[in-house]
């Protein structure tokens, strides 16, 4: 499928943050945060997810479809990089943890990437925080 179809299929819309999500899975009953949440996330060549973190909550990526995706992960100083896709030999994995507070961008490595990511605590806008524009760590 190209992407503007997955797009339409799963209902998705812009981020924040860049690309395209939609929430697929909200624990709980409904009056507080919740144990954990679940989205679809699609981001197109040329897009990217900006420099953010969750400052309170563990957030594990998870590939999906399309190309692999680089994704970042600062504590400020240092950049660790990791390539998710399901080229194991070539060191992919389809996979990966980015723990509460840390800085993380990302950005597909070809036409798109369809991934998931799952949060715990459930996410909460009120604990998402952008970099200004521009911010590089280190």
């Amino acid at each position: 499928m190209a992407p503007e179809e997955i797009i339409a299929a799963l209902g998705m819309q812009r981020h924040p943050e860049g690309g395209w999500f939609v929430e697929t899975f909200r624990d709980g009953d409904g009056t507080g945060r919740g144990a954990s949440t679940a989205i679809y996330y699609l981001l197109q060549s040329g897009e990217r997810s900006h420099w953010h973190r969750v400052r309170d909550a563990a957030e594990v990526w998870h590939y999906y479809a399309g190309d692999p995706l680089l994704l970042k992960i600062s504590d400020g100083k240092t950049v660790q990089d990791i390539r998710l896709g399901t080229d194991l030999a070539a060191g992919e994995r389809p996979q990966a943890v980015v723990p509460s507070d840390m800085w993380q961008a990302a950005e597909p490595l070809g036409a798109f990437t369809l991934v998931g990511c799952t949060v715990a605590p459930g996410f909460e806008f009120s604990s998402f925080e952008m970099a200004e524009p521009g911010w590089q760590p280190g």
